[in-house]
C-alpha cells in the first residue's frame, strides 16, 4: 500500500539506539515512500495530549549518534490506565485510550510505529485491537524480549557496564577488595550475565538464580586462599537470596509508574559479606549510566535496519506485528505472541554453563 502518513511513538525507559530507529523510519517512510512522518511526543501520552512533531529528513539528520530520543518518552503514559498523582496524595487510574484512539485517527495515520520494550508493546497490541495500525519495534537494554534475538539498546548497555568492570579490576586488585558492580535487569539477568563474562568478573548473581550467600563467599574464600585476595561481583538489581525477596525503593515517581523501583541489592550484598570476610568490600551501582550515551556500532546497525524493515511492513500491509532479529534477517512476529512475555535467562542455558565451566560462580 501506498503510505501517505505515519506515526511514531517511543515508550517506557530510554537507551541507546532510540534515535537511530527514528531517523531509519523517517528516512525510509521519506525516501521510500514520500510518507510524511509524523513524531508523537512522550510515547503514548503523546496521543492522549496530542503533542506531536512533522520529522523530516533534515531535522533526524544528525541524530544516528545521540543517546536517548528526540520524541521523549515516559514509564507512566499507559492510556488504558492513566495514573495521576492527586494533590492528597492518592493515585487516580484512568481509561483514555479512547482519546488516544481519537488523536490518532485526527492524524490520519496509516501505521503508528510503536517502539518499546514488553510494557510498550503490549499497549501497542490493545492499540491494535481497539482499532489502530500498529507495528512494534523491540526496545530494551534488558534483552528480554520475545521473539527476537536481540533488541537495541542492550549492547549498548552490556559495553558500559563491561567498561566499567575493565575499571572496577585494576582498583580491585590493587587494594584486594570485593568489588561489587550493580546493574540493571528487573527480572531478566542478560546485562549481568553477558558483561560479567566479558569483563572478567568471579561472580555473577542474576535474577533467574537465587543466590547462596554461603557459596558467595566460598568463591571469594577459595580466591584468596589461592592468591587472588580481591573479587569483582556483577550482580543485577532484581537479584534476590535463597528464600529471599528483591530489594525495592519506593517513590511517587514509581507508584505512578504502578511498579516497585528495584535498587539496593548491592549494598545489601556488600553488608552480608563484610560480615564472613577480612576483605573491604565496595559497591558501585551502573544505573542510568548503562541508559545514556552514543548507541555502539551494533545498535546504530540494528536500529536503522528495524526502522526500515518497520515501514516496510508497513508497505505490504502487515500490522499487528513486531519487526525482529531473527539472525541474520528481520523477520515480523505477531504481537499477539508477545503481549506479557519476558524473556529470562534459563538456568540450564549454554551460556550460563559456559560461565561456570570456566570458574565464575552464579551462587547456587
Amino acid at each position: 500500500m501506498a503510505l501517505k502518513k505515519v506515526g511514531i511513538l517511543t515508550g517506557g525507559g530510554d537507551c541507546s539506539g532510540l534515535n537511530a530507529v527514528i531517523r531509519g523510519v523517517t528516512r525510509a517512510a521519506i525516501i521510500g515512500s514520500g510518507a510524511k512522518v509524523i513524531g508523537i511526543e512522550g510515547g503514548f501520552e503523546g496521543l492522549i495530549t496530542g503533542q506531536t512533531e512533522e520529522l523530516t529528513v533534515r531535522n533526524t539528520r544528525d541524530i544516528l549518534t545521540l543517546g536517548g530520543t528526540i520524541l521523549g518518552t515516559t514509564n507512566k503514559g499507559n492510556p488504558f490506565e492513566y495514573r495521576q498523582l492527586a494533590p492528597d496524595g492518592s493515585i487516580t487510574v484512568s481509561d483514555y485510550s479512547d482519546k488516544a484512539l481519537e488523536t490518532y485517527k485526527k492524524l490520519e495515520l496509516d501505521c503508528l510505529f510503536v517502539v518499546g520494550g514488553e510494557g510498550t508493546l503490549e499497549i501497542g497490541y490493545k492499540f491494535q485491537k481497539k482499532g489502530a495500525k500498529v507495528i512494534g519495534i523491540p526496545k530494551t537494554i534488558d534483552n528480554d524480549l520475545e521473539g527476537t534475538d536481540y533488541t537495541f539498546g542492550y549492547q549498548t548497555a552490556v559495553e558500559v557496564a563491561c567498561d566499567a568492570l575493565d575499571r572496577l579490576q585494576t582498583t580491585g586488585k590493587s587494594h584486594q577488595r570485593v568489588m561489587i558492580l550493580e546493574v540493571m535487569g528487573r527480572t531478566a539477568g542478560w546485562i549481568a550475565l553477558e558483561a560479567g563474562i566479558a569483563g572478567g568478573a568471579h561472580i555473577i548473581l542474576i535474577p533467574e538464580i537465587p543466590y547462596s550467600i554461603d557459596r558467595v563467599v566460598e568463591k571469594i574464600k577459595l580466591r584468596a586462599e589461592g592468591g587472588s585476595p580481591f573479587s569483582i561481583i556483577v550482580v543485577a538489581e532484581g537479584a534476590k537470596e535463597e528464600g529471599g525477596d528483591v530489594i525495592t525503593q519506593a517513590s511517587a515517581t514509581t507508584r505512578l509508574q504502578g511498579v516497585p523501583q528495584l535498587g539496593g541489592v548491592g549494598a545489601y550484598l556488600a553488608e552480608q559479606i563484610k560480615k564472613r570476610v577480612d576483605l573491604e568490600v565496595r559497591c558501585t551501582v551502573l544505573g542510568h549510566i548503562q541508559r545514556g550515551g552514543s548507541p555502539c556500532a551494533f545498535d546504530r546497525v540494528l536500529g536503522t535496519r528495524l526502522g526500515s524493515e518497520a515501514v516496510r511492513a508497513a508497505e505490504e500491509g502487515k500490522f499487528g506485528v513486531m519487526v525482529a532479529l531473527r539472525t541474520p534477517d528481520i523477520m515480523l512476529v505477531p504481537l499477539s505472541q508477545l503481549a506479557g512475555k519476558v524473556r529470562r535467562v534459563p538456568p540450564d542455558s549454554q551460556l550460563i554453563r559456559s560461565a561456570e565451566a570456566i570458574g565464575i560462580s552464579m551462587g547456587r
